[in-house]
């Protein structure tokens, strides 16, 4: 688990694989597209770095409930779960079951549906929770407790002697109930590092399947993620985004050697929420546009392709800056058949459209339209 720890850390026959065969995806490791080697941002791939094997734990369905006015019934949530399971991610965290009787009952419903991820309850890392969450059938249980000066004192009251001891009784009991038990603590990067040390040991000792670190308050900047993941290795990270950060942060983490990173669809969660799903996938495969480029032959400026996410490419034409071999492919689309100096022409209409107020696809399809009609009505 930790590096000062007993737990190992990726050996050379494991990193051979890799190198050979390539990682896997779809609910397994996700890989990073192949880049130049003479690419400056070729990521740091190291024997720590994990950037080409991680696991996601999807966190819509948990950290996602606690975005300001949200609200996810039984039947979108079981959407939402089915269409990140089709996505491929590894896991998918639900709120904790004693938060309120639906989500118990959400819970049961959401584990019992057969998808290809795990689904795994976040719970606070004391018996009671641990019990219900065992209640719902869920593959995992996450728990988590403060470590922070501020959180043992302003939130909890127990001593690092105290939290210690608690841990170790929960994840005996989860553990024999036969499911997976992740162990985390809150506010990591407010904490002692000796004392997480200390725990982590203990707990990894107990026989956890991971630990994890969160940046509770979004405050960590990725030098700061990279000197404590470095020396803890093979654990999940949690990143708020207060600052901007969380992202950059989950990069630096995976090169530092994380092995799991909690995400949401968008960001979504408590304040400025959490790793965006789409921004870490996107980050990992270096993702930007030059229209008439891209047209040519994608791979110039998208390193990513958009049939990854289930989607089609397409080349706003709805903009002052719009350039008219963007134009001539949309209009090729539509069946339009113009003379460059024509798509030119219309071009240059659209623009002084553009100048006057925002313009929509249907805006611009419609101006595309009109004119190729009154170039055969010539």
């Amino acid at each position: 688990m930790c590096g000062t720890c007993n737990g190992n850390s990726n050996s050379t026959a494991d990193e051979a694989a890799v190198a050979t065969n390539g990682p896997t995806t779809s609910n397994g490791t996700h890989p990073v597209q192949g880049q130049p080697k003479s690419s400056p941002y070729q990521s740091v791939q190291d024997y720590l770095s994990n950037v080409g094997r991680y696991k996601i734990i999807e966190s819509t369905l948990r950290e996602g409930e606690q975005f300001v006015n949200s609200f996810f019934d039984t039947e979108t949530k079981i959407k939402i779960a089915k269409a990140l399971d089709s996505f491929g991610v590894d896991y998918i965290e639900l709120t904790n079951p004693c938060s309120s009787p639906q989500s118990f009952e959400d819970c049961k419903t959401i584990a019992n549906l057969g998808l290809k991820a795990k689904i795994l309850t976040h719970v606070r890392c004391h018996m009671d929770d641990a019990k219900k969450a065992i209640e719902t059938g869920v593959h995992g249980v996450d728990l988590v407790i403060g470590t922070s000066s501020y959180l043992r004192e302003f939130s909890h009251g127990k001593s690092m002697e105290m939290i210690q001891k608690t841990a170790l009784e929960v994840i005996a009991y989860v553990k024999s109930q036969g499911v997976e038990v992740r162990f985390s603590s809150e506010d990591s990067f407010r904490s002692d590092l000796v004392d997480l040390l200390t725990l982590y040991k203990a707990v990894d000792n107990a026989g956890v399947n991971r630990v994890g670190i969160a940046d509770t308050v979004g405050g960590a900047t990725p030098r700061m993620v990279y000197d404590l993941v470095r020396t803890l290795r093979d654990i999940e990270c949690h990143f708020h985004n207060d600052t901007g950060c969380a992202v950059a942060n989950a990069h630096s983490a995976l090169e530092a050697g994380a092995t799991h990173i909690d995400t949401s669809v968008l960001g979504i969660g408590e304040r400025n929420g959490i790793t965006s799903l789409g921004g870490l996938e996107s980050s990992l495969k270096l993702l930007s546009i030059h229209a008439k480029a891209i047209l040519a032959n994608p791979s110039t400026y998208e390193i990513i392709s958009p049939e990854d996410f289930g989607l089609s490419r397409y080349v706003s034409i709805s903009s002052r800056i719009t350039g008219w071999n963007a134009v001539r492919n949309r209009a090729d689309q539509l069946g339009l058949h113009m003379t460059d100096d024509q798509v030119k022409e219309v071009t240059a209409k659209i623009k002084q459209m553009a100048d006057i107020r925002p313009l929509a696809i249907d805006d611009t399809d419609s101006i595309l339209r009109s004119f190729h009609l009154e170039l055969q009505q010539a």
